[in-house]
């Protein structure tokens, strides 16, 4: 069972959203007009081309396109799920959340994380303390500035430090009557001769925070060289804390990554922290540990480009290698940067200064794919055997490109490794398809033609032409069917029948065949459905509708730069007609026009039927039927034209 948000609470939230003020708290915005301006957070700009709209409470950038409502802001800017972003608001605005459909066992697990959660922020508190008095200053806070960390940044990450006395953090913790077991399953404390004692004492302390800035665990440095004991502890695995879903730093990273299409992968916690000082923010550290397919779509939230930078040692080669294969079926674009032996990212920085730091990643950035096959051809050397192992692992790994969009990525790959190994390319294509064929026939359960991989070059002309992919002018009119219920549906067209009515009535038989867009026709079902329930539904019903897809479209039917400039009124005397006082012209309008696209598609379909006729009969029903199309086009052009000018 399913833990959900009941619909009470989303209302709640809904009702009290105030997108200039949530948007405004991360982008600085200028009134104008009606509306609000401001630099666009999604994409570098000097000018500003990113406007909100309290009215339509949607926000849309002409430079880059993005657009949408107050929680689709946070799931763009933030990376949040949508559940995510209703607690973010939640939050925001003091609404208590209630759940629904939750299952006593599911109850209980989200009890015992939000317990977690409160044990760790009380004990990131704690080490933070302990790290600035006495003890901490002379021990950990001086070898912390001896590394060459400042203040600032020491806070902004929340270090700590745990004493090494042995039980300071566990008897604040029982002082402050947290739970026992709790403490112990959070890593931070272990029972020895029934007294609880610190798990993480005499260590530095580096809090993991998670995606809505939460400490999920913790990471802990022995400042003293021990060779009987591990240089890190990190928090044992438990409901808030996964270490295959975790990237150090990436809280902090989030925004950098996302604005500068390129995320850093370090080893080390120090790593990060070192770089973030320099002002290298799109950083995030893996722990040493091959990627695992959750971080790596944990990175491809924010950014398609992924640049490892590790120590040039063999372990630091070979811990970058592991999982690249799944990074690369991830459709990432993978480059490798090796420090200098002796080196790693915390202290080359630190020796070269930011700016040369930058300037050496960006010129020494390796192609993952073509640095693997290097190194192996140069292990391999005369070796024919190994030379033939590697086409068929360096293949492999290439068909691990499999998606549509990345096709022309996979055949540069292709193209390149066989110039390198010196074999015929039509070869090393075919091996690559052998292997993409095996692949699906092991996840399909059935076999392949390799022809079925392909697409022809009329499947792919089609496909460019598709309704889908290009937006025409029978989509349009059906669009500006469904914004005009949605901004005018409410409003009064004749006595006791509204526009929704007028509108409704027009598609209540066969609506699947009148609007072609499967979406499209959704929008107008949920309208329908919420109206006959005595509701009264705007454009808001679908801007915060879970199904994001549903709730974009919508967006943007309803986003328009047809507003009338409030420099009008300075330039012409009398009333300036708005949308509002000319809807009635406009639903009509709109309608008649997009039965007169229907008309005319039903009136060609019927001349090529007449041209295929082979009975003077059915040359007669044909163009019979051609009559009445017509005499209804002209109805309706009359119709419209008295609309449009009178």
């Amino acid at each position: 069972m399913q833990i959900l948000i009941s619909q009470e609470t989303i209302q709640q939230i809904q009702n009290r959203i105030d997108i200039t003020e949530i948007v405004g708290s991360f982008v600085k915005l200028k009134k104008r007009g009606a509306n609000y301006l401001g630099l666009c957070p999604f994409h570098n700009e000097k000018s500003p081309s990113f406007t909100v709209s309290p009215a339509k409470e949607i926000y849309k950038c002409f430079g880059c396109g993005k657009s949408g409502n107050t929680i689709g802001f946070l799931m763009d800017l933030e990376k949040y799920s949508y559940v995510e972003s209703l607690r973010w608001l939640a939050n925001k605005y003091n609404v208590e959340i209630e759940e629904t459909e939750v299952s006593p066992e599911l109850r209980l697990q989200q009890q015992s994380a939000d317990s977690l959660y409160a044990i760790n922020n009380f004990a990131q508190k704690h080490f933070t303390d302990a790290l600035f008095d006495s003890e901490g200053r002379d021990i950990a806070l001086s070898y912390l500035k001896e590394r060459g960390f400042r203040e600032e940044i020491i806070k902004k990450f929340q270090l700590g430090y745990d004493p090494a006395s042995g039980d300071s953090f566990a008897k604040a913790a029982i002082k402050g009557q947290y739970n026992p077991e709790l403490l112990q399953k959070s890593g931070l404390v272990v029972n020895r001769d029934e007294t609880l004692r610190d798990n993480y004492r005499g260590r530095i302390i580096f809090p993991v925070h998670n995606q809505s800035g939460k400490i999920s665990g913790f990471g802990a440095r022995l400042i003293k060289n021990n060779d009987k004991a591990p240089k890190y502890i990190n928090t044992p695995e438990n409901e808030i804390y996964v270490k295959s879903r975790i990237l150090y730093g990436s809280y902090f990273a989030r925004m950098a990554i996302d604005k500068a299409d390129e995320c850093l992968l370090v080893e080390g916690y120090t790593d990060v922290v070192s770089l973030h000082q320099a002002g290298i923010e799109n950083v995030v550290a893996s722990g040493g540990t091959s990627l695992t397919p959750d971080q790596l779509r944990l990175v491809k939230k924010y950014t398609n480009n992924l640049t490892i930078i590790y120590d040039g040692d063999g372990a630091g080669v070979k811990a970058a290698v592991r999982g690249m294969d799944l990074a690369l079926e991830e459709g990432l674009n993978v480059k490798l940067v090796l420090i200098p032996d002796n080196e790693d990212p915390d202290s080359y920085v630190n020796k070269l200064g930011p700016a040369a730091f930058v300037d050496f990643v960006r010129e020494n950035k390796k192609d993952f794919v073509i640095f693997q096959l290097g190194i192996s051809l140069a292990e391999a050397g005369n070796d024919s055997a190994k030379k033939s192992l590697i086409v068929n692992r360096i293949a492999e790994t290439i068909s691990k490109i499999t998606k549509a969009e990345h096709f022309t990525k996979r055949q540069d790959y292709i193209k390149q490794v066989a110039e390198m190994l010196k074999i015929e390319e039509a070869g090393l294509n075919d091996l690559v398809n052998k292997f993409i064929r095996e692949k699906v026939q092991k996840d399909e359960g059935r076999q392949f033609s390799k022809e079925e991989l392909h697409v022809s070059d009329e499947d792919e002309a089609q496909n460019k032409n598709s309704p889908d992919l290009l937006f025409n002018k029978d989509e349009m009119q059906e669009r500006a069917i469904v914004r005009s219920l949605l901004e005018f549906g409410l409003k009064e067209w004749e006595k006791n029948i509204t526009v929704a009515d007028y509108i409704l009535k027009e598609f209540e038989n066969d609506l699947e065949n009148m609007i072609e867009n499967s979406s499209l026709v959704s929008v107008i079902n949920i309208y329908r459905k919420l109206y006959q329930e005595g509701n009264e539904p705007t454009a808001k019903d679908f801007l915060y509708h879970s199904d994001k897809e549903l709730s974009l479209l919508v967006i943007d039917i309803m986003d328009s730069q047809s507003e009338i400039s409030p420099n009008w009124a300075n330039r012409y005397e009398g009333k300036i007609y708005t949308r509002e006082d000319l809807f009635k012209e406009e639903v009509v309008s709109t309608l008649s026009y997009f039965k007169l696209r229907k008309i005319k598609r039903m009136i060609d379909e019927n001349h090529r039927e007449m041209e295929k006729a082979g009975t003077d009969e059915e040359q007669f029903l044909y163009l019979k039927t051609h009559l009445a199309l017509k005499k209804e086009e002209q109805a309706i052009t009359e119709q419209t034209g008295t609309v449009i000018f009178k």
